[in-house]
Order: C-alpha cells, then structure tokens, then sequence
C-alpha cells in the first residue's frame, strides 16, 4: 500500500534532539494514538500481526544505544532480548467502556517514560467497551518518527480487507543485528562526525559560490538573500519564555484528553470557499475556539503563539524514515470573529511561515543544537518553547477503510507531544472523517470541558462557512 520505508541505523540530529531534551520532562516526545475497532480482534492474530510489523519494520525491534565519549548521534540498534509480550498488552475497560473509559487509561500511559532500554513503543488493546467495540492505545516516542512517517509505517499492519491478514504469506525472518564493541562505537561515531564536517563543508562552500556569483550579477539582491535567511533564523531560534495567555499559564506532566469528530468533506468545503487548504479550517478553528474559551474566563487576550510542524519531505526523503519536518512558530490573533475572515488570516499566516528560508537550514540548524549537549540543548528549547500557548498537527491519514488484524479500524484520534505548550491538537484523517485529538496540561487548561464546548462551537461555525 505505500513505498517501503529507509531507516538509517542512527539517530538524525533532529531525532537525538527529541531524545535528549527529555532531561526536562515537559520536553517529552511522546506519540500517543486511540484507535476504535468495530470489535475485538483475535489475540493470537492480533500479537501475529505485530510480529510481522516487527520483522517488517526493523525499527520496532530496535533500541537507541549511545556511546559515553562519542558526539556523534546515537545508533539504533536491534534488541537482542526483544520481548513483544512487553509491548503488547491487554487490559478490560473499566466502567461502562465509553471514550471516556478509554481516554482515563490513555492519559497516564502517554506521560510515563519509556524504557530505554528497549524499543521506544508499547501497544495496549482495552477491550469491554459499549457495544461490542474495542480500542487500541499506541503509544511510541516522536524520535522514531513523525507523523507522515507513521502512516507510512502502519502500512505494515494495515489491511484493505476485513480477512487481509490471513492473505499475507510466510512469516518473515526476525531482522539481524549485532553488538558493536564499544571501540567498534567509537570508530562509527567518528566516521559519522568526520563525514557531517565534510557534507558541512561542501555546502558551506557551495552556499558561498552561490552568493558570490549572485553578488557578481546583483549585489543589492545577494545582500537582500542573505540578510534575510539571517533574519529567518533569528526568527526560528528567538527566545519566548512567558506564554502570551494569561489563561493557561500553568504547566505541569498531568494530562487531559479529549477528542473531537468533524466531517472531512465540511473541513473542505470550508476551506474551499476562501480558497485555502483543510489546515487553514482546522487551525481557524481551533483559533476561534480558545478565542471563545478566554472569553469565558474573562480574558482579553489579543493573540496567542502557536506552533505547527512543516512537513519538509520532497525527493527521496518521501520515503525515509525518522523525522523530517521543521517546526515554526508564529503568533495569532484572537479578535477576528468571522469565520471567513479568520481562515484567509490564517492562510496568509501559514504561508508567510512555510516560506521561511530558515526552514531549509532544518537539519543544520540541528546539528548545531544537538552538539552544544544535552544540558545546552535542552535549556535552548526551554527558552524556545516555553511561550507556546499551543500546537497542532495535521496529518493526512487513510482516505479507504482499513482493517487491523480483523477489525475494522473506525477511528484513529492522535494525541501529539505537548513538548511544554498548553494543549496540542492534532488531526488525522480517517476516510470520511477528521478525528482530532486534544491533549490539555491539566494546569493549563483547568476547565477543559469549557473548552471542548468552545472547540465544538467553532468547529461548527467554520464549517458552515463551505455550506
């Protein structure tokens, strides 16, 4: 169903970023995913099925593994006491079995920490809930890969039919590692490094022949080019440490989730109607849902500071493993009450950030961060993210009804890393539907249920835009 996925047996910089930031809590990379299946799938099938996933996609089998005098970023190695009954369990839900039920399992899985001396997921399956249904937490660190590249990845144990797994042939061999010796370490991490300066150096060059000989044809425009991509980065890496609401204020590693269903088709036609994309509908309004909630806690609050992850795949890194987006920031405004009005902001908004030209410095940029250490590193992205007031995703998910082992898959609400902002709404989108997932610091937001309202009081108004 998709292009076989290339991992690399290290860490990007941008991944061991994510990795080591963690020496702050706030900062963590958790992905946390709530599937609904129309009924319980088969155990043995079910375990069947991630089996093959792992032999499939070695990543899931594998462990990070660092080296103490090394610089270099850490390598993925092959598990050699992998254990899938560590990593997929079962549990029945507690009361009635409803959503809710589901997401009070959900929220203390997704804050606690991984062991790290294991592969960095754990699956949990909650069955007994109302009308027959079950779910399935999933729940795997951001440094593994992001959310384009798990679609990709999924595919592994997605089928196009309800008895597509029984078509899937021999089960494949277990993936091969070995243990590299810590001077074997050594010698690769140097390897890496020399060959980072070297790949560095080419472009540093390359980028200077490229404005001299831009200089030569038009030096007021060379100035403009690189004036302007200093500018882009000084605006990528400027510090906010106080959060612009004056709401959600608070932070802390409690959780609250909650999930919202928007008709996909109604996001469309929304956005179609100010001719601008589902993403602008989508952060519209969710703009226009906090708007309302500060309302009614009595704020003023003219803007707040998102943040958004640009999905910077082209070429062969379409099919590469890891992480290949970059996140911008920007500041919106709360005070636009038409829907239409606000959408069109919001796509001038998401444009003006999508062309910024520090946005194809990505993995430099993080190679300069990740080689500061941890203890640098993390204090650069405490100054950064603290002043988050929230974030959202969009990730394009199955446009065709799938199957997980038997069970058709209904819904797939995705619960991002909050990584020190108050909230972060995240969509995925599953054929007819958009499942959005909130996810609420608990000291931030202090009455999410106001918020759900106002949420779904906005979502409505911005679909009614298309109709």
């Amino acid at each position: 169903m998709a292009a076989e996925l290339q991992y690399d047996d290290r860490m990007s910089n941008a991944d061991a970023l994510m990795w080591v930031i963690e020496k702050d809590p706030l900062l963590r990379s958790t992905i946390t995913g709530v599937a609904l299946l129309d009924r319980p799938p088969d155990r043995e099938v079910f375990t069947d099925v991630w089996d093959r996933a792992s032999r499939l996609v070695p990543r899931l089998r594998q462990r990070v593994v660092s080296h103490p005098f090394s610089v270099a970023p850490p390598r993925w190695e092959i598990d050699p006491g992998f254990d899938l009954g560590y990593h997929v369990r079962y549990v029945r839900s507690p009361g009635a079995g409803s959503m809710r039920d589901v997401l009070n399992i959900a929220q203390p899985l997704a804050m606690q920490g991984f062991d790290r001396a294991r592969p960095l997921w754990e699956v949990v399956v909650v069955d007994g809930l109302a009308d027959g249904r079950c779910a399935v937490l999933l729940k795997l660190h951001h440094s593994m890969t992001d959310g384009v590249g798990f679609v990709n990845m999924a595919m592994a144990f997605f089928d196009l039919e309800r008895d597509g797994w029984k078509q899937r042939g021999p089960m494949p061999d277990e993936p091969q590692g070995s243990i590299p010796s810590l001077a074997r370490r050594f010698v690769g991490g140097l390897g890496h490094e020399i060959r980072e300066v070297e790949g560095s150096g080419r472009r540093l060059a390359g980028a200077v022949l490229s404005t001299l000989a831009a200089t030569g044809r038009d030096p007021v425009e060379a100035w403009r080019q690189v004036t302007g991509t200093a500018a882009s980065i000084a605006r990528t890496m400027a510090p906010a440490t106080e959060p612009l609401s004056p709401v959600m204020t608070g932070r802390s590693l409690g959780r609250h989730f909650d999930v919202l269903d928007v008709a996909l088709d109604d996001l469309k036609a929304a956005a179609k109607a100010v001719d601008g994309r589902v993403n602008d509908a989508f952060v519209a309004a969710t703009v226009g849902g906090l708007g309302r909630y500060h309302r009614r806690q009595g704020s003023s609050a003219d803007a707040l500071r998102m943040q958004m992850p640009v999905n910077i795949r082209h070429g062969d890194s379409e099919v590469a493993g890891g992480n290949q987006f970059a996140p911008v920031r920007f500041q919106v405004p709360l005070d636009i009450g038409d829907p239409g009005r606000r959408m069109r902001a919001v796509h001038g908004l998401v444009s003006q950030v999508r062309a910024e030209p520090a946005l194809g410095l990505a993995a430099p940029i993080a190679g300069v961060l990740y080689r500061l250490g941890t203890s640098l590193s993390t204090a650069a992205f405490q100054t950064m993210m603290r002043g988050v007031d929230f974030v959202t995703s969009n990730v394009p998910g199955v446009a065709v009804p799938v199957y997980f082992a038997g069970s058709r898959v209904e819904s797939v609400y995705p619960f991002g890393p909050n990584a020190g902002a108050a909230l972060n709404l995240s969509l995925f989108s599953c054929t007819d539907q958009a499942n959005i997932g909130v996810a609420m610091d608990s000291a931030a937001v202090t009455d999410p249920d106001s918020l759900m309202d106002c949420l779904r009081d906005a979502f409505g108004e911005v679909c009614a835009v298309g109709r």
